[in-house]
């Protein structure tokens, strides 16, 4: 059995802020040294802003977690500087297969098209993402980066200012006192941060309840997605199963909603529901067993004054479709580009408004997902059921059907179509490369795009003519010239230029969309950057 959770990562140690006579102020503070946390941290250190990390615990995360990593968030992670650790170990996948009863529907395939730097996922215990994270930390304080994660160092107190944070903090030498100019909580579901600032989610919590074990085996199975509706093995209600690293395999059973919940975490209880799935003749160990419910709620704002929240701290959707620590990531990379600007003065304090508002269409996006999916696979009556298996019956035969069957649309980036930092899209250009998309990659001969454009505004050029940078009120854009006029470009023409003959788009730091035009007009693409900043 894997003991990584078991030795302290971040181990406590006595910091200079304790013996201070008064609360020193940081730029940046971070409560919650989970996946959101740490990648928080990391991106603002990257950028030069200083920042310390406080988590009541000292070690990765118990038990396996959030699993399942899209590529959207493979990308971050390679900007972070964190992802081959986690591609080298992770199990990669893209295929999935539906069950209904005791056989095979159909099978699904994630990533038909080629021309990625990625995998369309991964499977990586949520623990060795964190260590990861933590390896990166290390690195860059190595490099003299002002990064600091500080273990067993509990927040008790948060009072907020209009120009900081106060936090009380308790450490097993006893109390201090802190100031953060920004406070960014990433906490978890059950956020202290949020509680004592009185505020809390909108939403529902549906009444089901499901098994997750994490079981060490050596099994044949695929490294696919296997979800199963009404199996033998479980009547009436679902199951699912994927592989991890190190012969680990994440198992969720559907078990209903009037349960004794300790009871059926039991190992006796456990036990016999897995032999009836996997078979009486394979062996196999407990790691770890939760019992988890379907949640799909937000906070109404995930902003309040200078302190935001980020990942489940601001939202919870349920496991099935990888929703939550893959929109988590996403929050971080949306809001950390956005937060060095205004600390640099260069944007409004109101550009991290934009934060709250682009994030949580994302959370409404993945919540409807995640409500959808639950409908589908608990249904509420009895004609809801039978009207799903018919569905799931047709589905066996007929393409058209497959579409209609939900057992968790799996993660993908937000495009934020209502953002007011989008210019008007001014290219008859791919669809998905509209203002407020998330550029996808491409290959560029042995390299690949999205690195070219990690960190920064870009104007990205495709057979067109533009300045090598522009600079608009202290925000500057660098020139990326590429051409299409070779056949290893096809992906690059297909996703960016479509039917156009030539393009310039500018991308934000964050990688999403800004503007694109199908040839470049300086003042156009000025009013775009100071657009993007919140300036117009």
């Amino acid at each position: 059995m894997n003991k990584i959770f078991e030795v302290p990562a971040y181990a406590y140690e006595r910091s200079p802020d304790q013996d201070s006579a008064s609360a020193v102020r940081h730029k940046g503070i971070v409560i919650g040294a989970g996946p959101i946390g740490l990648a928080t941290a990391i991106d603002l250190a990257q950028q030069g802003v200083e920042v310390v990390v406080l988590d009541d615990n000292d070690k990765v995360s118990f038990g396996s977690r959030a699993i399942c990593f899209s590529q959207r968030t493979l990308d971050i992670a390679d900007r972070l500087g964190a992802v081959r650790p986690m591609v080298d170990k992770g199990v990669q996948w893209d295929k999935g297969k539906i069950y209904f009863h005791d056989r095979q529907i159909y099978e699904f395939d994630l990533q038909p098209d080629t021309g990625y730097a990625h995998p369309a996922f991964i499977n990586l215990q949520q623990y060795y993402f964190e260590m990861a994270l933590v390896d990166r930390v290390r690195e860059l304080q190595a490099n003299g980066a002002s990064i600091e994660i500080r273990g067993r160092n509990k927040v008790e107190a948060i009072g907020t200012h209009d120009s900081h944070v106060t936090l009380e903090v308790e450490t097993p030498e006893g109390p201090y006192n802190i100031e953060a100019e920004w406070l960014i909580a990433c906490d978890g579901a059950s956020s202290p941060t949020r509680r004592m600032l009185g505020l809390d989610f909108e939403g529902q919590i549906f009444e089901d309840n499901f098994l997750i074990a994490d079981v060490v085996m050596e099994a044949d199975f695929p490294s696919e997605r296997l979800f199963w509706f009404d199996p033998p093995f479980n009547r009436g209600q679902s199951a699912l199963m994927q592989k991890q690293p190190d012969n680990v395999w994440r198992i969720d059973l559907q078990l209903g909603w009037d349960i004794d919940r300790e009871r059926e975490k039991r190992p006796e209880n456990v036990i016999p529901r897995l032999k009836a799935m996997l078979g009486d003749d394979v062996d196999f160990e407990l790691e770890w067993v939760s019992i988890y419910t379907f949640q799909c709620r937000r906070m109404e704002r995930f902003r309040q004054g200078r302190v935001l929240f980020a990942g489940d701290s601001a939202h919870q959707v349920s496991p099935f479709g990888a929703l939550g620590a893959n929109s988590g990531m996403q929050d971080a990379d949306n809001l950390c580009w956005k937060l060095k600007l205004v600390i640099d003065g260069k944007a409004p304090e109101l550009l991290l408004d934009s934060y709250s508002l682009e994030r949580t269409q994302a959370a409404d996006e993945n919540i409807t997902k995640s409500s959808q999916s639950t409908s589908f696979i608990t249904p509420k009556s009895e004609m809801s059921r039978l009207l799903r298996d018919a569905v799931l019956d047709l589905s066996a035969r007929h393409q058209f059907a497959r579409p209609l069957v939900n057992s968790g649309r799996l993660s993908t980036p937000c495009t934020y179509h209502r953002s007011s930092l989008n210019s008007a899209d001014a290219l008859n250009g791919p669809e998905f490369t509209r203002p407020g998309s998330a550029c996808p990659d491409a290959p560029l001969g042995d390299e690949f795009l999205l690195p070219k454009l990690a960190g920064k505004f870009t104007l990205l050029t495709i057979d067109a003519d533009a300045p090598e940078r522009i600079e608009e009120d202290g925000v500057e854009a660098t020139r990326l010239a590429l051409s299409v006029k070779d056949d290893v470009t096809l992906d690059l023409k297909r996703r960016y230029l479509g039917d156009a003959t030539s393009a310039v788009y500018l991308i934000r730091p964050d990688q999403h969309v800004a503007a694109r035009r199908d040839t470049y007009e300086e003042n156009a693409f000025r009013q775009a950057i100071r657009r993007a900043t919140g300036k117009e």
